[in-house]
């Protein structure tokens, strides 16, 4: 008998895999976790029954998230990482020679040791040196922090469980604080086809904080519709200015410096959302 796993998008739509076998499956202090084999992703982490990573399809999402903001950044020193257990993000901010420290604050523990277990290509960076893990609250972590990174990466679940208080103004403001004078920060928002809603406050949230914002998407097949978008505030850089000696070269599967550009340009009913 075959066992699928089926991710509801909406009450009338989801994603499913089929499983080989379940690593995994507790309730953890804060939230439902899964760890399973699928057949076409190979091992996948499930938070509250909301797919987070795979490892056939992960590349996207950890490059775009990481790599667009650390070279929108002209000389990036201290990068913070919220939530991203996974060690995905921090896997790709190592590839950049100017990071002296990467800090991450996951408030689920449990998802950075089955991550080490079970993902292990993708949570390869947590023994550099330049690498610390806090197991704690990342709002509480911002609200506490005062011009102490040169960029933040918010990679964080949908805003259910632990990660509403991800999606406030409030959190954006303090990120506004936690950033060095010329800092940069992004946030994943989620998808244009079912949480419109969501990008539209979120996008226009940071606006009313940020002098620089703007919308980027990539395409992760796993991820609710394959289409999804990252919000990025910035305090003077543009990433539409990066200059082109800025880009150097480093093993990746999707971004480029031409895809650094590209991801800005947005279908028009997306674009519409940032008005």
């Amino acid at each position: 008998m075959s066992i699928w796993f089926t991710e509801k998008q909406t009450d009338n739509f989801g994603i499913t895999a089929k499983i080989k076998q379940t690593f995994v499956s507790e309730r953890t202090d804060f939230q439902e976790l899964q760890m399973v084999e699928t057949e076409e992703w190979g091992n996948m982490l499930i938070l509250d029954d909301m797919v987070m990573t795979t490892e056939k399809d992960e590349f996207v999402y950890h490059e775009m998230v990481a790599h667009v903001p650390l070279f929108t950044h002209p000389n990036p020193k201290n990068v913070l990482v919220v939530g991203g257990g996974d060690g995905g993000a921090i896997r790709e901010v190592l590839k950049h020679q100017s990071v002296e420290r990467v800090t991450l604050v996951d408030i689920d523990g449990k998802v950075i040791e089955y991550s080490k277990k079970y993902l292990p290509t993708i949570a390869s960076g947590y023994n550099d040196k330049r690498v610390e893990v806090k197991v704690e609250d990342g709002f509480m972590y911002i609200a506490d922090s005062k011009k102490a990174f040169d960029v933040i990466m918010v990679d964080s679940t949908e805003p259910v469980g632990p990660a509403v208080n991800l999606f406030t103004k409030g959190f954006y403001a303090a990120i506004h604080e936690a950033l060095t004078d010329d800092g940069v920060f992004v946030a994943q928002t989620d998808n244009p086809w079912f949480k419109a809603d969501l990008i539209k406050q979120a996008f226009h949230d940071v606006q009313e904080i940020f002098p620089v914002t703007r919308l980027y998407t990539a395409n992760i097949p796993t991820y609710p519709s394959g289409l999804w978008t990252f919000t990025m505030g910035s305090k003077i850089h543009d990433p539409l200015k990066v200059k082109e000696e800025r880009f150097f070269e480093m093993e990746t599967k999707y971004f480029t410096p031409e895809i650094h550009f590209a991801s800005f340009v947005l279908p028009k009913f997306v674009k519409d959302m940032t008005k």
